[in-house]
């Protein structure tokens, strides 16, 4: 029998484990963990939550949890609970899926100020992810600044100007979107180093903002580069480029029921952040060209007053001790998905973040045929009954599957109308349902 543990319950966690399915059948036992007592990673926590068509794939995940060849083991932390040296004596085989859940640092001057976010943070906080679930940040201020021309970006941009009505049928955590009904946000600023032949935000993303009832997207003609040029652009990226143009192309007439601007600042780098008694009030900007696709300061600086500033420039995955990491690319160094013997990585732990929740999937059953051609057979190894017995000695409470289904059902018990669920935000919450005292 093979015996396989798998780091992270998101997508790229059970995609591999369904291709180990696939792969190995009645002849293979999974065990996937988590940290948290709740399974599905970016699907519960970074998918944003108007979007509950693509958070929908969680099913996909639940029918492979629920065989009797996988189990989900949530709660329990790698590296502080058990090692990856631990786990790779029990398995013939551990797969990293650990993702990428930290931001790049901005690192810029005044990054400390307060009320400045990575969207890791700022995203987790309206998604109810637990550690930020007290960030408080503070929407009093007229205008926030949204550093990057990702989904990420949009997202936020998107989740800052929307009413409560618009919020129905999301799964927004309450604290979230109490704080925003009372926003004094009127101006999103958008801001990317590059131009928009050089965006990497997607067409449905991007149309979604001309639906929304009180905020319109503003896009400077004089920022467009000549339509013709279009037609050298890959398809995604015309769909999208046109989209901007025709942003640009809405009447002011049209703008005057609507009042809050979200406002694409493109050719603008952030330098500097500005701060009064500690808190962020301006980014400084520098004016760029785009040469040969990269940012090229000009030397002309601006600022834009900023009550907010988050920062959606990427993510990067945390390092495990004993695991050789690349910190340039913030991933696990890797060859194909391979780490060490027996030790692989998926998902953006091996790509970085890159690519969207489906790319996953071919990612997963690639290392699933890399590991089958590295280990044509499997020896004895103790796998799951080695690692219960392991987390006995060492007093674990270790959530299962069957656990994590009372939760969801508690949380979609306490949902406010029209909602799918109201998430707990804590671990004590989430283990509280589960049935723990």
């Amino acid at each position: 029998m093979r015996k396989i543990a798998i780091i992270g319950s998101g997508p790229a966690g059970y995609y591999t484990a369904e291709a180990a399915l696939r792969q190995w059948g009645d002849s293979v036992e999974i065990d996937v963990f988590d940290r948290l007592p709740v399974p599905f990673g970016l699907i519960r926590s970074g998918v944003a939550p108007d979007h509950q068509s693509i958070k929908a794939v969680a099913r996909r995940f639940e029918a492979v949890a629920l065989t009797d060849r996988v189990r989900f083991l949530g709660n329990v932390a790698i590296g502080q609970d058990v090692s990856v040296a631990e786990l790779r004596d029990l398995y013939h085989a551990v797969v990293l899926a650990t993702g990428a859940p930290h931001d790049r640092p901005l690192d810029l001057p005044g990054d400390d100020l307060s009320n400045v976010f990575g969207s890791a943070a700022f995203v987790g906080w309206y998604n109810g992810h637990p550690q930020f679930t007290d960030l408080s940040p503070d929407l009093s201020g007229a205008t926030a600044v949204v550093i990057g021309n990702g989904n990420v970006a949009l997202d936020v941009a998107r989740i800052l100007t929307k009413t409560e009505a618009e919020f129905a049928g999301s799964d927004i955590v309450d604290h979230a979107l109490e704080a925003l009904k009372l926003s004094g946000i009127r101006r999103v600023v958008v801001l990317g180093r590059r131009g928009p032949h050089q965006i990497a935000m997607t067409p449905k993303e991007l149309g979604e903002l001309v639906h929304l009832s009180r905020a319109y997207p503003r896009v400077d003609r004089a920022d467009l580069p000549p339509e013709d040029d279009d037609i050298l652009l890959e398809p995604g990226i015309r769909k999208s480029v046109a989209h901007l143009r025709a942003f640009a192309a809405i009447p002011e007439s049209e703008r005057a029921d609507r009042p809050i601007d979200i406002e694409f600042d493109f050719f603008a780098a952030p330098r500097r952040l500005v701060g009064t008694d500690g808190r962020v009030s301006a980014l400084e900007v520098e004016r760029t060209r785009v040469d040969k696709g990269r940012a090229i300061g000009t030397g002309e600086t601006y600022r834009i007053p900023a009550g907010l500033v988050i920062s959606c420039i990427g993510y990067q995955t945390s390092p495990i001790d004993g695991v050789p990491f690349d910190q340039r690319a913030g991933r696990f160094a890797n060859d194909g998905g391979r780490i060490l013997d027996g030790l692989y990585c998926v998902g953006w732990a091996r790509r970085g973040p890159s690519g969207t929740i489906g790319t996953n999937r071919p990612d997963g059953y690639e290392v699933v045929e890399t590991m089958a051609a590295d280990q044509p057979s499997a020896g004895s190894r103790p796998g799951g009954v080695g690692f219960d017995r392991l987390a006995a000695a060492r007093g674990l409470d270790v959530v299962r599957f069957q656990d994590w289904q009372k939760i969801d059902a508690a949380e979609i018990a306490q949902a406010r109308d029209g909602a799918p669920r109201e998430k707990f935000v804590t671990l004590e919450a989430m283990l509280a349902a589960a049935g723990r005292d």
